[in-house]
């Protein structure tokens, strides 16, 4: 699992996005967007966006957005020595908790 900036604003317009660059697409904030990307068991390595590490209830969780994808993704999320760790939402109410406090952060 790795992490690295990225800009991203997909609006196809061929000026470079420097720290001030205003396009006018909407779709972006000038800041970079960090990616995670985690190997598969099978050797596979995937791309994520991440679009938030919150603290809810005193653990920290995180939303992934799949490059190429729609649907976002919560884990717990924890930082050592090592790197990032996610950690499997083990309920239906934890994982319902953890969604409303990412839909209030998006508001």
């Amino acid at each position: 699992m790795s992490q690295e900036k990225n800009h991203d604003c997909k609006c196809d317009n061929d000026n470079k996005h420097e720290e001030k660059h205003e396009c006018g697409c909407g779709s972006h904030s000038n800041e970079d967007v960090e990616m995670m990307y985690l190997e598969l068991d099978d050797g596979k390595e995937l791309a994520f966006k991440v679009l938030a590490i919150f603290e809810v209830e005193d653990k920290e969780y995180i939303a992934l957005l799949p490059e190429d994808g729609e649907e976002v993704y919560l884990y717990g999320f924890e930082e050592n020595e090592e790197g990032p760790l996610l950690l499997q939402i083990e309920t239906d109410e934890e994982y319902e908790m953890v969604s409303k406090a990412l839909l209030r952060l998006c508001e």
